[in-house]
Order: structure tokens, then sequence, then C-alpha cells
């Protein structure tokens, strides 16, 4: 007796692509970068109008 079994084969591969990583770091570094000028901004020129 002969079963045809259909077997679906699954393939988990790691995400480890270097350059997605290295694009998304400098993405985020970008996005800190701007968020502490504006805060550099505020402290220097906003704040002390209000002194």
């Amino acid at each position: 007796m002969r079963k045809d079994v259909d077997v679906e084969e699954k393939h988990v591969e790691k995400k480890h692509d270097s350059s997605k990583v290295a694009s998304s770091f400098i993405k985020y570094l970008a996005y800190i970068i701007i968020f502490f000028g504006f805060l550099w901004f505020l402290v220097q020129y906003v704040f002390p109008m209000f002194q």
C-alpha cells in the first residue's frame, strides 16, 4: 500500500542582510541626530526668549 502525501517544505532564512541592517541603522541615527538638533535649537534660541 502506497500513500501519496504532499510534504510542504519550509525554509527558514535568518534576516541577516547587512545592507538592510546598515540602512536601518543610518535611518534611525539620522532621526536621533535631528531630534537632538531640535532640542539644542529649543535650548539655545527658544527658551532664552521667555526669560
